[in-house]
């Protein structure tokens, strides 16, 4: 898909191409000189030194500290200085990694360096919003550089490698992982997949300021049966191939040097046992050349999924089914040497298995130096500085979505009195999310801080939180716990609220409340939020809630009712300024939903491409698919998003009726801002195509601009099409473009659309 403006923008829209170019040559990973030292190695590796490199533990001792006398602390140190190891993670900071880098280094037989991993989601130390939410922005450029800032501070502290970006499609709100991922769409999830591998890979993996990305969750994770988390995934090959794989299929063309499998089976197969996902489509079809990792001991789960007998099967079934390093199971390094000398395991798939890590570590250029990363200068200079935070701000404003604003209710004016209300009003810890890799707890610039900065001498700002949203404690291994009972507050803030101008209520959930294993039947807000909402509500009429999610909720009386509400996701460290220049209007909001917001949680899973089926929804039909209680359609479609000012679209202008397999189709739109103030639309398009060899989705995003136009300013935008962006995995069982009538649609999100009809023809002309 190319997409063009006329007039000006052309030259970013190259830019944007170029970028998408990178590749694993451009990465470094096939250096023929590397595969010569690779082999020479591997050549010289006895199998059980080549099958330590397989073997990932997590660090579970202080190795600044005097070394472990006994336990298992103590076997994995003389592991590691035995070159049992290839990867540790979880250790942080120059002092940690380069005591670690010693250890393996300088006592290992070969020298071979190990390889440091862990969870850079979004962001190190300088916290960006969760991956969800900056999906929000629609902006590459701006995805790009929050991963780049990421990898340049996990670099700086001793870090190699991230476990991101998670590219799971998921269309459940009840999965907690969902925060982790870029939303609902194959399209959008695959161009975002791309921008995070570029930018924590950047284009030499052997700069210091780098870190391989690793692409997870390996595969149909985020279809997990019911939104519960680790559950059953049961697909269909189509669905897997046209869904669940393309932004797989993104990130590893872009380059992404490592992938990781997933806890789930599909068909009654476990992805960490699956052959036909790592071996037939991802290292065969798909010609990867990095490495796969198992998720946490999602090798030995093969026992529990009632695969495998024992340690020993598992690791046999991993290993023959192209899973090349195991974290935290053991189960490798513990049986495979016997599985390859009774015979059950050819010793080709263990030095494929270590070329391919090797691969990885050489690209690295930790053979060079493999304390390339421990340098205690850079991580003093570069956490949490200025141009870090700066870039924080700024994405996580660009990913604010504006639900509502009856009236004109924003952005608020810098006079009168502002009554700031809520349990996340002065919450320093909840803006930064869950997997927050090395943040500071209660770091975050919280909401009342940054209205109070904003808003200067020029108003009063006053402040109750209301009523606390988590009792309790709350951290990444415990679930929150939440304020049912404790009222006492609310006469304070229904008095503040009288008080005030305008009140703004922060409500949303707590940090911890989405992520890993936070699976939820209920995703309406918790605790005392509503009720407490509802008698501000009732002393106040001007009210603006500013929501902080970590996934799309539940919140029917709020839309029916309140006149203002944003969508702030988790946003970060710079949460409050982010949010405050939003509020008064500094920036204007531009974020559209990757995401559909539902009316009820009986609707999930939930998403625009929906198929048609043989009877569709149609309300007045009791025998259609329609529900007989709320509408099938969401409350806040995909891509939906308001804006300060307003936007005009034309009637599309289309080059042509029909076009050939080799020819192309122009799609024209002219799109004005017929508001009083500058603002920034994100322009989408869709097409369906109205039969297929199998079923297809009613909409499906093709394209996507995002353009600044001045108050009156018109422009038009060109979007190409041709034959490849309408391929799709079809029922002969390839990925191919169909030819037959399409339907096009333009427009600013999925719902409100112009559209126009083509046709492919079977041959060019």
């Amino acid at each position: 898909m190319v997409v063009m403006r006329k007039a000006v923008g052309l030259a970013s829209a190259i830019v944007i191409m170029v970028m998408g170019m990178t590749d694993l040559s451009a990465q470094g990973l096939v250096d023929p000189k590397a595969e010569d030292k690779i082999t020479s190695y591997i050549s010289r590796m006895t199998l059980e030194e080549k099958i330590g490199q397989l073997n990932q533990y997590s660090s579970t001792f202080d190795v600044t500290g005097p070394p472990p006398q006994s336990g298992g602390n103590k076997d994995r140190y003389e592991q590691i200085k035995n070159g049992l190891v290839g990867s540790m993670l979880n250790v942080t900071g120059t002092e940690a990694t380069r005591k670690m880098q010693e250890l393996a280094v300088k006592n290992s037989r070969l020298g071979i360096p190990l390889i440091f991993g862990l969870d850079v989601v979004h962001g190190y130390r300088t916290m960006f919003p969760t991956p969800l939410g900056e999906s929000a922005s629609w902006d590459l450029e701006a995805l790009q550089l929050s991963a780049r800032v990421a990898a340049t501070e996990a670099a700086a502290a001793g870090v190699h490698w991230t476990f991101a970006p998670m590219v799971d499609i998921c269309r459940d709100a009840r999965w907690g992982r969902i925060m982790e991922g870029a939303g609902e769409d194959p399209y959008l999830g695959s161009r975002i997949a791309e921008a995070r591998v570029r930018g924590f890979q950047g284009t030499n993996l052997s700069a210091p300021d780098t870190i391989a990305a690793c692409v997870k969750h390996y595969a149909g994770y985020g279809f997990s049966e019911s939104g519960r988390d680790y559950n059953t995934v049961d697909l269909s090959e189509h669905t897997l191939r046209n869904v669940v794989l393309p932004p797989f299929r993104a990130a590893v063309d872009a380059g992404a040097a490592t992938v990781m499998n997933s806890f789930n089976e599909i068909g009654g197969v476990p992805a960490t046992a699956s052959i036909h996902l790592q071996r037939e489509i991802l290292k065969s079809e798909w010609a990867f050349r990095g490495f796969v990792v198992s998720d946490w001991g999602s090798v030995g789960e093969l026992i529990t999924h009632g695969v495998a007998a024992d340690a020993s099967e598992a690791a046999l079934l991993a290993i023959k089914a192209g899973s090349d390093m195991d974290m935290e199971t053991s189960a490798y390094v513990g049986h495979l040497a016997a599985l390859v000398k009774a015979g059950k395991v050819d010793e080709k798939l263990v030095d494929d298995a270590v070329r391919r890590i090797l691969r990885v570590k050489f690209a690295l250029g930790l053979f060079d130096d493999p304390y390339r990363y421990c340098n205690a200068g850079r991580e003093n200079q570069l956490l949490l500085s200025q141009p870090h935070l700066d870039a924080a701000r700024d994405v996580a404003r660009k990913s604010i979505v504006l639900l509502k604003n009856e009236n004109n209710l924003l952005p608020l004016q810098k006079k009168g009195t502002i009554a700031v209300i809520g349990p996340l009003a002065a919450d320093k810890d909840t803006p930064l999310g869950n997997w927050r890799a090395q943040a500071i707890a209660n770091s975050a610039v919280s909401i009342l801080e940054g209205i109070q900065a904003a808003a200067g001498s020029d108003a009063k700002v006053v402040h109750a939180e209301g009523a606390k949203l988590a009792v309790g404690t709350r951290n990444f291994f415990t679930k929150p716990r939440y304020n049912t009972d404790d009222r006492s507050g609310f006469a304070n803030a229904v008095a503040a609220a009288r008080s005030a101008d305008v009140v703004v209520v922060a409500i949303g959930e707590d940090a911890y409340q989405s992520g890993e294993g936070r699976s939820q039947t209920d995703i309406g807000l918790k605790g005392l939020q509503e009720e407490l909402l509802r008698e501000v509500f009732a002393a106040n009429k001007n009210v603006v809630v500013v929501l902080m999610t970590g996934r799309p909720v539940v919140i029917n009386w709020i839309a029916e009712n309140i006149p203002a509400v944003l969508e702030t996701w988790h946003p970060g460290s710079q949460a409050g300024h982010a949010i405050a220049d939003v509020l008064f209007g500094a920036y204007n909001p531009s974020g559209k939903l990757p995401v559909s917001f539902p009316r009820h949680v009986g609707q999930l899973p939930l998403y625009y491409s929906h198929k048609n089926t043989g009877r569709p929804n149609q309300p007045d039909n009791p025998l259609s698919t329609s529900y007989t209680d709320v509408p099938n359609t969401p409350l806040y479609p995909f891509g939906y998003g308001l804006s300060y000012t307003k936007f005009e679209y034309s009637e599309l202008q289309l080059s042509g009726k029909e076009f050939g397999k080799n020819g192309q189709l122009d799609v024209k739109v002219t799109v004005k801002n017929v508001g009083d103030r500058p603002g920034t639309e994100i322009i989408q398009l869709y097409t369906r195509d109205l039969v297929g060899s199998v079923t297809r989705p009613v909409k499906e995003l093709k394209g996507f601009r995002k353009v600044n136009l001045a108050a009156g300013q018109a422009e038009e935008i060109t979007f190409t099409i041709k034959a490849p962006d309408l391929a799709f995995y079809t029922g002969s069982g390839k990925w191919e473009a169909e030819a037959g009538k399409f339907k096009i649609f333009v427009g600013g999100n999925s719902r409100d659309t112009k559209e126009a009809e083509f046709t492919l023809l079977e041959k060019s002309h």
